[in-house]
């Protein structure tokens, strides 16, 4: 199996695994972020977001059953499977690419044997820029999909079908495609860069702290260690990137479920929440987005790594 196709089809596997596991996370996500205001219950000790959360969660199995919190799946493997594919793939070789820049290649690599990772090692900068990069060229080509995604989220559409949906964005025009295209790339920029920047640092320390002790140079690095490192590290990534970039996925989602006017534009759109909800307008569905993320990270990374590890280690040499 060539290179491409090993990331190709771990970063396959992942998507998979993440979607599958966390989809009723991004369906209450959606459906939290919305409307306009969120309205707290009378007598209730819980914020207005967590009382919303319990709200929603309960509307949606008392209509559809259980199996309603997984609404959306469809359209989240068609966006998620390829998308996070190309996202591993295009990141492995632009990473490739600007290692062999002196620009980027970082001056002391870790000892190949305590290494948790088989991908190419940068600078701070460079996982910051290859992250950003790659992560907005994927978001930008799935687009479409990511306006059917949370559109059959949204509780505005109904959908009897995917190619219904599929059919009826095509034929509504590029404006619709696009729809929310650039808050998406001001949310997934800093997002991945943040992301694989923090990813790398932490998994590198972890790594170091795993293997101080004497006697460990020629110690492998055992699969469930790695597996482990590769997780909390993911985990811990996410969930700054996540808290950091939230207000963009607020933006994304209102301008791709909502048709008024006033959120057409990202100008437009930020007027509205700040007039409607204020700064906390912007952290609407932040715990579930960070929940999300930080198991999707912890899953997606682990699966990724860990597959590829395992396809690899046949052909190792003791």
């Amino acid at each position: 199996m060539s290179n491409v196709s090993q990331h190709l089809l771990s970063g396959a596997l992942s998507g998979f695994a993440s979607t599958i596991v966390l989809q009723p996370f991004d369906l209450l996500k959606t459906r939290i972020q919305q409307p306009d205001h969120l309205n707290k219950l009378p007598h209730s000790s819980l914020s207005p977001q967590s009382t919303l959360i319990f709200r929603t969660a309960r509307s949606i199995v008392q209509t559809g059953g259980y199996v309603g919190l997984w609404r959306g799946t469809a359209p989240s493997l068609l966006r998620n499977v390829p998308g996070v594919a190309l996202y591993f793939t295009g990141l492995n070789q632009f990473r490739g690419f600007l290692s062999t820049s002196p620009h980027f290649a970082p001056l002391r690599t870790q000892s190949s044997s305590h290494s948790t990772s088989t991908l190419p090692k940068l600078t701070a900068q460079g996982n910051l820029i290859a992250g950003a990069l790659t992560r907005v060229s994927v978001g930008l080509v799935l687009n479409p999909f990511s306006v059917i995604k949370a559109r059959y989220e949204s509780s505005y559409y109904s959908y009897g079908s995917l190619s219904e949906a599929f059919f009826g964005l095509i034929r509504s025009g590029p404006s619709e495609i696009f729809r929310g295209a650039i808050a998406s790339s001001l949310r997934d920029a800093p997002y991945a860069g943040i992301f694989v920047v923090f990813y790398e640092h932490i998994k590198s320390s972890l790594s170091s702290a795993a293997f101080s002790a004497p006697n460990s140079a020629a110690i492998a690095v055992p699969f469930s260690l790695s597996t482990a490192v590769n997780s909390v590290s993911a985990a811990s990534a996410g969930a700054l990137a996540t808290l950091a970039t939230q207000p963009f996925d607020v933006l994304k989602t209102k301008m791709q479920v909502r048709s008024e006017t006033k959120y057409r534009g990202v100008v437009s759109t930020v007027r509205a929440i700040w007039k409607q909800r204020g700064i906390a307008g912007f952290f609407d569905g932040a715990t579930l987005r960070a929940s999300r993320k930080i198991f999707s990270s912890a899953i997606g990374w682990a699966v990724y790594e860990g597959v590829l590890i395992a396809i690899r280690s046949p052909t190792r040499k003791d």
